[in-house]
This record gives structure tokens, sequence and C-alpha cells, in this order.
């Protein structure tokens, strides 16, 4: 089966969460994504205490379907090859800190040089100017900036503390706009020939993501006085415990969820509160808690913790996990690709993958250099020698 991206090579410079999730999609897609690292190995490979055959959980997660290239890009010989590899390729992604490719002289200019039709997506914090420009940044950084971290605990008790969001969705979100911008960038490509330079900030991304932002705009109130002076319609929601000590979560409202209660619960419609809820629900299992609310049509759900959402029938059914053979953590169960294609699903094919366990192929078959080349480069550390 051809894939959407099976015609593109992609020279993957990212690491830790934020472009390795930009780059996975594409390589769900078809795309070649080639994974370079230097030598010794990337941050994000030991990124966790616990290792899975030589890797974190994460990297796990984050590399599925790539190919891995050692190269020292600080060595005169390394830069060499990595501009012959640009030569062969479509698109180029980065999320060095600002500055960086600039001092390895490998910036956007010099890979047009080489290759004018090149995509080059940089991915960092703040972007590649602005008085922030320079500072470091990692997921949390961009929620917080965002908004999302006081909103988030907002939610939970307008009087309290911040509460950061789980899961690092300052990188995850801006990763998936760098990969919606690449194929945007590809398609002007397909249609001018013209390649170009994308330049993708977590906090620009995250602010996006912000609705209570708009809010705030249009109204000039901040989004607790918002809500308090515009109440939304009837309704009951929120997270709300079960007998069993487990949890739910009901999101009830509107007019025709108001009206599934009072009919199916016998009750007057100004009876119908929170507090009501949270009395029935306590003599309630969460599974008779769940079945009781969406049986009357309402959205409710039980709260898992993640060894229940790997067990649930309904994301099993949906083909949600599926089986590697890793060659240093042997079989592995991982995540597939979410989004369902008619045509052209992908396919999870390959784990993430070991370090340089790819430089031969690449460096061979692709670059056309000999042993005695590729012994060359091991020699003077260029590339590393291939994971066995």
């Amino acid at each position: 089966m051809k894939m959407p991206l099976d015609d593109i090579r992609v020279l993957d410079l990212t690491h830790v969460w934020f472009g390795p999730w930009c780059t996975m999609m594409m390589a769900d897609m078809g795309a070649e994504v080639i994974r370079v690292e230097p030598p010794w190995g990337a941050i994000d490979r030991m990124a966790e205490g616990a290792l899975f055959g030589g890797a974190s959980y994460t990297f796990h997660h984050l590399n599925i379907n790539k190919k891995d290239l050692t190269l020292n890009l600080k060595t005169p010989e390394g830069k060499k090859v990595f501009l012959e590899l640009v030569k062969k390729s479509d698109i180029v992604v980065q999320n060095f800190s600002p500055g960086t490719m600039e001092k390895l002289g490998l910036e956007y200019e010099v890979l047009k040089e080489v290759k004018p039709d090149i995509i080059y997506a940089a991915l960092s914090g703040f972007g590649q100017y602005g008085p922030y420009t320079s500072r470091r940044s990692f997921a949390a950084i961009a929620e917080a900036m965002s908004g999302h971290t006081r909103l988030t605990g907002e939610r939970s008790d307008p009087d309290g503390p911040p509460i950061e969001m789980a899961q690092a969705y300052g990188d995850l979100g801006p990763g998936t706009m760098a990969s919606m911008a690449i194929l945007a960038a590809l398609r002007h490509r397909d249609r001018t020939g013209v390649g170009q330079m994308i330049d993708v900030a977590q906090l620009d991304c995250m602010v996006a993501y912000n609705t209570a932002i708009t809010g705030y705009l249009l109204s000039g109130m901040m989004p607790v006085d918002l809500r308090k002076k515009y109440p939304r319609g009837r309704g009951v929601g929120g997270l709300i415990n079960t007998k069993d000590g487990g949890w739910i979560r009901l999101a009830a409202f509107g007019p025709r969820a108001m009206d599934r209660m009072v009919q199916h619960l016998g009750v007057e419609l100004d009876d119908i509160s929170k507090e009501m809820i949270e009395e029935m629900v306590s003599d309630l299992t969460r599974e008779e808690a769940v079945k009781l609310f969406t049986g009357m049509g309402l959205p409710c759900a039980p709260v898992y913790h993640v060894d229940e959402t790997v067990e649930d029938p309904h994301v099993i059914e949906r083909d949600m996990f599926v089986e590697l053979e890793h060659p240093k953590a042997g079989k592995i169960k991982l995540i597939n690709f979410p989004v369902k294609f008619s045509e052209t699903q992908p396919v999870l094919k390959t784990p993430a993958p070991l370090l340089g366990q790819h430089n031969k192929e690449i460096l061979s078959e692709l670059m056309g250099y000999d042993d005695e080349k590729i012994q060359d480069l091991m020699k003077k550390g260029v590339i590393s020698y291939s994971a066995k």
C-alpha cells in the first residue's frame, strides 16, 4: 500500500518530546525519517529512570518508524556528511536552542544553497526572534506563560494554586502544529517548487490553543469572572466519587440533558443539582454510575488510570495498541497511530531505533560510501559503531 509521504525523506535533528512527536507523525504516514544523533546519543534516550532495551519509555513512544544515524555535527567531516544528506532529503527538522544551527554553520540559508527547495522547520520554546528567543524552555514553561497552568488550577479551585498539566501538552500540541505546518509547506512546494523555513514556537502554539484568551480579549474579563457573569445553561457535571472509591466524569449540560435527567430520574428540574447527583452516585459503584448516565444518553465516563485505559474493550477494538519486536527489549506493546484512514492507514512497522542502528544502511546504500570510508568516519569519531 502506498502511503501519503512515502516519497519524502526527513532529516530529524530533534530530541526530547516536542520535535520527535512531530517527526514521528510524518514517519507513521510513510516518510523516511532519519533521526540524526551525536555518536554518544541524544539526551532523550535516557530521559527517564527506567530503561527498556537501553532506552526510556518516552523514547520508545516518540521514535517509532524511524531510522537512526549517528553523526558528530561539530566536526568538519560530520558537517560534510550532513550537507550531502540534505541534498537527498526534503525536510530538515530541529529543535535546538535558537542560534545552535547557526553556530554549526548549518542554518537555513546554508541548507538552501545546497538544496534550494528544502523545507526547514526550526522548533523552539520562544521562536527564532523576539525578546525571549534565548531563553530555555520546556513544555511546562509554555503552558505556564500561555495561561494553561493557572486555568487548570482555577478550574479546580478559583482561590487555589496553579496546577500543571499532565504529560507535556506544551510539547505534544506544538509538535502536532509543526507537523501540520510542514505538510502545508510540502503542499506549497508541490504546487510551486519553492521550499521555505518554518518557525514554530511552543509559546505561540499554546497561546493559540487557549480559547480563554479570546474570551478575555472580547470581554476584558478574567475567565472566572466571565463564567460568573455569563453562566452556562442549566446542567451538572464534574468529577464525582462513587461508593467503591472510583470516580466518574459527568458532562450533562443544556436543555436536552436536563430533560433526560427529569425523565429518567423522576425529579423536578429545579431539584437537579451537583449535590443531588453526588448524593445519588455515592450509593453506586463506578460501573453502575456510568451505566446509569450513559443509559440516559448523557456524556459520562469512568476516570481511568493508565492500567485501565489499556484494558478498555473499546480502545482495544479500535486497534490502539500494536506489538513490535525490539532488538534489545524483545516483544513490546506500543500505542498505534490514532487516526483511521480508509485508503492509507498508517502502519507501525519498526520500534524506536537503537543508537546508530542504520549507520551502514544509510551511508552505504543512500550515500554510496564504501566500507573503507565508513570505517574511517568511525575511527575519527564522526559516527559511532552501529548498535547490535
